[in-house]
Formats: C-alpha cells, structure tokens, sequence
C-alpha cells in the first residue's frame, strides 16, 4: 500500500511541536472569597501575557463577588467590599479574559484553583470553556528544585528564591507578575534537560520515574507523522501495536505519569525499541494496526488479536438442514460472541419451523420419534417421516432468503407476533419478543452491509483531507488493496492510477466476506461511508438487495429508542 511519489508523509504531518519562545502564554491569578468554586466568587483577576519573554499585555480588574467577603480574606487580601461595590460582575468579566487568553497556554501558581474557578464560572454562566493547556507552576517547582534549594514551593517563597522582580501580595495583578518571573527562571533550569517544546514541558510536569524518563528516548526518531507504532521487547518480540495521528508525540506519552494502566507500564518497562509504519491517512493505520494484531499477537494488545473468533450461523448441509454455530464464515453473521449468535438463532426458530433437534436425519425412511414441538405445531417432524424433504424445503428457502436479503417474510412473520402479544396485553412477553427482532434486524442489517461490500472485486475512494488535498483508497473484496494521498494542487487521478497499478492482489475466498478479515471489512465499511467519502471507480455496483434488512432501520431505531415499543413496520 504505497503512495505516490510526490506524496511524502512530512507534509502528512497534522501536530507540528512548538518551540517555547514561540509560545503564549497568559500567566493568571484569581483573588476569591473562598476556595469552594461552587460557594465562593471571585474579587480580582489579574493576567499577564508573555511570549518569548516579552510582556504583550495585562489584564486586571476588581469583581464584585454579589456577596461578603469574609473579614479573614479581607485581611489576607486587603480587598473590601466597599473596593468591589462599583466593580463589574464576572459575568462581564470573564468573557473578556477568555478572549484575552485565546489561543494561549494558561499559566498559575496552583493551577487547580484558579483554572477550576474559571472553568466552574464558565459552565455556571453557559460559556464554552476552551480546555487551553495549563503549567502549573508550584507542580514545576516540584519537578526542579530540590530541597536544599528551596524549603517549600509557596509563591512568596519561589519569587524570593528565583529573584522575582515583583514581590507577591496577594494581589491578583502583582501575583501573576511575580508568576511569570518564577516561570521564566523554571524554564531555563528545564532547558539543559532536553525541554525544548511546549509538548516537551507538558510531558516533563508529571513525575515519573527514572525509568521511564531514561526510555523516553525510544520516541526520538520517529516522525511527527500519521502511521502505526510497535513496542519491542527484549527478544524483539512485538509487546504492542498502536495507531497515531502523530507518531512521536503519541509515543512519548507511555513515558510519562499520565499512563496508568499497569499492564502498559509492565510493557513500556520491558521494551527494548519502537518501530514504526509511516501511513497515508488514518485509514491505512487502522488496517495496518488490525493485520499487525493478527500477525503477532502481542501479549499486551486487549482487541483484535483473534479475528478468526467471530461467530456465524448456518445451516448445516443434509437432508433435513438446521442451524448451527460456527466459527468458519458463512451464513448469518458475524457475531462477537457465542451467545449473540444463540439469541439469532432463538428468533429464527421462533420464525420458522426449521426443526431444532441437533440428530441427523437420513432422507429415506427416518425412524425416530416426534418431540413435543411437533405436538405444539412448531415442527413438522421429518425425524418420524411426517414431513419430507421436499415438504421441509420451504421453510430452509426462507431462512436462507432472509440472509441473503432476498425476502424478509421471517421478519414480518415476527412482526405479526409481536402485535399479537401487544394486542392481547401481553407487554413483558412482547417486550422480549421486541428485543429478540430487533437484534436479528441488527445482525442481519450488519452482516449484509459487510456482505455486500466484499462482493464488490474493486472500488476506488476518495475523501477530503481537511486540507484541500484527497485521501484515497484502492478496496478489492473489502480489504484495503491500497492507500495514498493528493495534497491540494495535485491532480488526483494520476494518484488514483498509479494507486490501482501497485495495488495488492487480492483473491476472493468463499463465504460472505470472501475471505476478508471482519474487523478490517468493519473499518473499511465505516471510512467508505462516514466523512464525505466519494466514489471514484467500481468495478461492479455496490448495493444491497431489494429484500435487506435495511428496509427495517426505521423501525429498528423507533424501536430501541422506545418510542414504538411494541408496533411494527408499514
């Protein structure tokens, strides 16, 4: 799956790190009248905005709190209610500090606080909170001075021992001013460290271990770039697969505190080296991550690994066919797990009168025994020579035309039970009887969709980038054949020739999916038909049958949403 020459994955790149002299930030301080955001309000705001080391504006104003200010605040403060009487409210307040702040990294002393008041007052006034990136400077404090240095990480404290030029009063504006001074002076001990970047800053915040921080460097060589990533062990075993929209920053976060998952950091101690598989678009990713899942099974991946699992249902091959679960595709499916392939298997014999019993019956001459269902009328008794197989054919047609979305006379056949059971009253039995449709709708909508995209031998796709250009695909049989990308300026088709030219052979086996992986059919299914994919070829058209479950989505959806419990469709 290779791109065109003149695509290469640097101008794939989505996530570009940002060099801190080029950062802004806006270093802010909150004076409240208490430290419960819910009960208490704020009397002053003070911002300064740095970049760079150059000071490109403040913000400072007093806020009326439309209540008391307690006497202790007032003493720590030196705010009085008569100070805050002429004041605006925040209200009026916050919205101009959060465009004053757009687009900028907030700064504070004990960040929680303040960001936790703005983001309270956001919520309280129905303003969208912006979710800016936040340093908190007592949390960097810790990270970098040491004991000997420092008895404690107050502000007051850290201005004296980083020289501040402005001493902290609690006052909002002369608090964030001594800020900024105390986050100049962190920055430059971080700098010999290797922090060069904001995202270098963000993944330096968290404590974490020594070891850790030593394998931080596996993440070194990779590109800021879309594509899959794997973690090797000590015997160059694969320990994990992953997928990034940018390879290096994804990486670097199993290095820091923010991973804590313990099977993650049991892997992230044994490995060795990350390798990495440059991608065209998510799309490629996601299918690369699924066959790499598949080929190595790695011990700390949860999904995916097993994509032989699923379950399907079929109808054996004998005289008498009966339904059976089964791993080999073919028939109804697929299913993730046994017993959702029971619950189909449960409405179709509600359906129809394929029989249940599990014993093979010869053509000619059966000697067995009619069951109680025989008796019920649920079955006509082949095993005793009441029913031919001739006689039996029709209701093994029925079941194998729902599958094959031929005709949904099964359907409407539960559906006139399930109005029968409403009609008399019986809501908890039509309620489950509901439940049991709906499910075989689903399963059925689901499996022809996958179906009748593997059908297809190959088509051609195209979605926007989001940038002008076109991510594209080559999908033969329902697998990705091939991947690539037009950024903008560039003809496409030329791409979408030389894409079909290289693409990989696909052979079709039998059964539904003819031979395709169901997750990797699932993925593809899911890009085709989500974010504004186009069609650009196909070798054969790509459409359900007349009689799919499809026609059922309406009244699956009223149905599971509640609001036609029990009716069924027009």
């Amino acid at each position: 799956m290779s791109a065109h020459p003149q695509l290469s994955f640097d101008e794939l790149t989505t996530t570009e790190e940002t060099p801190l002299h080029e950062v802004t930030f806006v270093v802010v301080d909150l004076e409240t009248t208490g430290g419960d955001r819910t009960a208490d309000a704020v009397t002053e705001i003070g911002a300064v905005k740095v970049r760079g080391g150059e000071v490109l504006g403040e913000f400072a104003t007093l806020v009326d709190p439309g209540r008391d200010i307690p006497p202790a605040v007032v003493s720590i403060t030196g705010i009085t209610e008569a100070m805050v009487a002429d004041a605006p409210g925040f209200d009026s307040v916050l919205p101009a500090f959060l465009e004053f702040s757009r687009g900028a990294v907030l700064v504070a002393h004990n960040a929680p606080f303040d960001v936790g008041f703005l983001r309270a007052n956001c919520e309280r006034l129905g303003l969208r909170w912006p979710k800016p990136r936040v340093v908190d400077t007592a949390r960097l404090a810790r990270r970098v001075l040491t004991r000997d240095e420092t008895p404690n990480h107050k502000l007051a404290t850290l201005a004296r021992v980083l020289h501040a030029r402005t001493v902290p009063v609690h006052r909002a504006l002369d608090d964030a001013r001594a800020t900024v001074d105390v986050l100049h002076s962190l920055l430059e001990r971080v700098g010999p460290l290797g922090v060069r970047t904001l995202e270098d800053l963000l993944d330096h915040l968290p404590d974490v271990t020594p070891q850790q921080r030593r394998k931080r460097g596996l993440a070194d060589d990779l590109p800021n770039a879309p594509g899959v990533y794997l973690f090797r062990g000590p015997n160059d075993e694969v320990l994990y697969v992953g997928t990034a929209t940018d390879l290096r920053r994804r990486v670097r976060q199993y290095f820091t505190a923010g991973e804590r998952r313990g099977r993650i950091k049991e892997m992230v101690a044994l490995a060795q080296r990350v390798d990495h598989v440059p991608c065209a678009h998510p799309l490629e990713a996601e299918v690369r991550e699924l066959r790499l899942l598949a080929a190595h099974q790695p011990r700390y991946n949860r999904r995916s690994k097993f994509p032989q699992r699923a379950w399907w249902v079929v109808l054996t091959d004998e005289p008498f066919p009966r339904l059976s679960i089964t791993r080999k595709p073919g028939g109804l499916g697929p299913f993730g797990s046994r017993r959702a392939a029971a619950d189909a298997v449960e409405a179709l014999h509600a359906a129809s009168a394929v029989r249940r019993c599990t014993e093979r019956i010869p053509a000619r001459n059966p000697r067995g025994r009619p069951c109680a269902l025989h008796e019920l009328g649920r079955c006509g008794a082949p095993c005793a020579g009441h029913q031919s197989a001739a006689e039996y054919e029709p209701e093994v047609i029925a079941v194998r035309d729902l599958i094959g979305g031929r005709d949904d006379t099964l359907l409407r056949r539960l559906r006139a039970e399930l109005d029968r059971l409403s009609a008399a009253q019986r809501f908890e039995d039509a309620a489950a009887h509901r439940d049991r449709l709906a499910a075989l709708v689903r399963s059925l909508d689901r499996g022809q969709h996958l179906a009748a995209l593997a059908a297809v031998p190959e088509l051609v796709a195209a979605r926007p980038d989001g940038r002008g250009g076109w991510h594209l695909a080559v999908i033969r049989h329902g697998r990705l054949a091939a991947a690539g990308g037009a950024r903008r300026g560039v003809p496409p088709m030329p791409v979408v020739d030389a894409l079909q030219a290289s693409a990989e052979t696909v052979i079709a086996d039998a059964g539904p999916l003819h031979g395709a992986p169901v997750d990797e059919v699932r993925v593809v299914h899911r890009w085709l038909t989500t974010g504004g994919t186009r069609m650009v070829r196909c070798s054969l058209p790509w459409s359900e049958p007349a009689g799919s479950a499809g026609a059922w989505r309406t009244w699956l959806e009223k149905a599971l949403t509640g609001r036609t419990p029990y009716a069924g469709v027009d």
